[in-house]
């Protein structure tokens, strides 16, 4: 009697391991538990830790619920300016709904993959070339919210979608490379073009200066000497300028005139009486006769 009821013990006790270790299930701290009843869904998700199920009826699906980095494949595109392009880039998701993503979706991975896919297709064609290459944060926050509306009901959501690259064509390369070139060349000319302007401006205000003091320009003119006698040439040019012989002709200082002698001193003189002014008459000519040989004299 003994026997048989350590026997019973000891084969309820194999019995009860067996279930124990049927049943047991680890669940681990990123994953939860969805039980599948006899197929159908239980309503409690089992959270992270050790949990038990009914061997043989329920089923224990894991999901991962860490954030997934699905890399998108390269597609081809004609942009809305008619350029060909190929652009590949990558999508940042995860599950929030752990049953959501088991019955509403059969693989939710390949679903995601694809939806990018598409919508990665439909950006560029609605894209220009430029937007492509320099606004990526716009088109990304676009690419984002297309993906993100339709996984909604997947228990999925978008964390985050970046264009990695954005590959053109050779030609197109070269063409975009001559067009920065012109531009650089345009930037170039116009800079150049507005210091001519402030040093023509500049200068017109020292010829002004120059001509309203004269001893300016031969101050320059020397000041050129020395720079150009710096370099330690054999032959020295120098240029002189018209302005300067007119400069020098006006400087120029007059003859002086012979110094005027002192005045002697001036002595008081007595005042004189008026008197009578007497008429003076010029001496009598002698007279001459016009007709020396008859001539008649005398009276009868």
């Amino acid at each position: 009697m003994v026997e048989e009821l350590v026997t019973a013990g000891v084969t309820l006790a194999s019995v009860g391991a067996v279930y124990a270790m049927a049943a047991a299930r680890v669940v681990k701290q990123y994953e939860r538990g969805v039980v599948f009843r006899l197929g159908r869904l239980r309503p409690e998700v089992r959270g992270a830790g050790f949990t038990m199920v009914v061997p043989f009826v329920d089923k224990l699906r894991k999901v991962n619920m860490q954030i997934v980095t699905m890399p998108v494949p390269a597609q081809e595109g004609i942009t809305r300016d008619n350029v060909t392009v190929r652009v590949d880039a990558v999508v940042y998701f995860k599950v929030v709904d752990a049953a959501d993503a088991l019955v509403q979706v059969e693989d939710y991975r390949f679903a995601v993959s694809q939806m990018a896919q598409t919508s990665l297709r439909s950006i560029i064609g609605k894209s220009d070339l430029d937007d492509l290459l320099s606004n990526r944060e716009k088109l990304n926050q676009g690419l984002e919210l297309m993906i993100d509306s339709p996984s909604v009901g997947w228990g999925v959501q978008i964390d985050r979608v970046e264009i990695k690259d954005v590959s053109l064509p050779e030609t197109m390369k070269r063409s975009m490379a001559r067009q920065a070139e012109a531009d650089r060349e345009r930037r170039a000319r116009i800079i150049n073009a507005d210091a001519e302007l402030q040093a023509s401006k500049k200068l017109a205000e020292a010829a002004g200066v120059m001509s309203e003091q004269p001893a300016a320009l031969q101050l320059r003119l020397l000041q050129t000497v020395v720079a150009v006698a710096a370099e330690k040439n054999s032959t020295l040019v120098l240029p002189f300028p018209v302005e300067l012989l007119r400069f020098l002709e006006r400087a120029a200082p007059a003859a002086p005139a012979a110094p005027a002698a002192p005045a002697a001193p001036v002595t008081p003189v007595a005042p004189v009486a008026p008197q009578p002014v007497q008429e003076q008459l010029p001496p009598a000519e002698p007279h001459s006769d016009p007709d020396p040989g008859g001539s008649i004299s005398g009276q009868d």
